[in-house]
């Protein structure tokens, strides 16, 4: 029986910038074993993800993957243009912890209330390689939101964030601090994939970067963890 699956989150989740999660969750399974629906916009926040959950209820899913809160991670960090995401993505009030918590919560209880789906919530990739810097120490810390509303609402956690560190510890990296990616970085990374054949893979290498493109958006490595985490969290023991 095929197992359906949605997959929610942001830019990661929609793999325009990232390596495809789904791709990699999809083939670990045999043909016709799990059917994968991706629910990802650029960009967004939590609050974004609360307001645009009709499409997932209206035809629920087996399963539920939600992976958000990077870009709100990222807005509480020196350097973030707060006030340009605020107006891009029309949000209400400015990013903070709270906000996230209560938007990831809002969502979790209308999707345990609207669907019978088993639900996962992923906590965050690491912003950066360096663990000890502000970016990586903001993607710890709202990780651990997330994890308090796995638990609230008596959902699954599932532990990217965790797994990501331990892979990072072994591999060693160096010390390259963390920069926040500017529209002319993601477009680079475009161009260097699409026009110039580079994969995002050589595209990280390049750069030094162990498991993203950019210190956020994933390489295959990093999103290979994610698929990881999903299939053992979530997949295997529903199959």
């Amino acid at each position: 029986m095929t197992t359906r699956v949605a997959c929610l989150g942001d830019s990661i989740t929609r793999a325009q910038f990232s390596a495809d999660y789904l791709d990699l969750l999809g083939r670990r399974h045999p043909p016709g074993d799990v059917q994968l629906a991706r629910f990802a916009a650029n960009g967004d926040f939590a609050h974004n993800l609360l307001q645009r959950l009709d499409a997932v209820v209206t035809n629920p899913p087996d399963v539920i993957t939600v992976l958000i809160g990077t870009n709100d991670a990222r807005a509480s960090l020196a350097g973030y243009p707060v006030e340009q995401a605020m107006k891009r993505k029309q949000l209400p009030e400015r990013p903070s912890a709270g906000w996230f918590q209560q938007c990831l919560g809002a969502a979790v209880a209308r999707l345990r209330t609207e669907t019978d789906a088993t639900i996962g919530l992923l906590s965050l990739p690491v912003l950066g390689q360096q663990l000890d810097g502000a970016a990586a120490q903001a993607s710890q810390a709202y990780s651990r939101l997330i994890a308090e509303v796995a638990a609230t609402h008596e959902v699954a956690y599932l532990p990217l964030h965790e797994r990501q560190i331990e892979e990072l510890r072994q591999a060693n990296p160096p010390p390259i601090a963390y920069r926040e990616v500017t529209p002319a970085a993601v477009v680079g990374v475009l161009v260097q994939h699409a026009l110039l054949g580079r994969s995002l893979d050589t595209i990280a290498r390049r750069r030094g970067l162990v498991l993203t493109t950019d210190h956020i958006h994933q390489n295959s490595r990093g999103a290979t963890l994610v698929a990881e985490v999903i299939d053992a969290g979530l997949l295997t023991r529903s199959a």
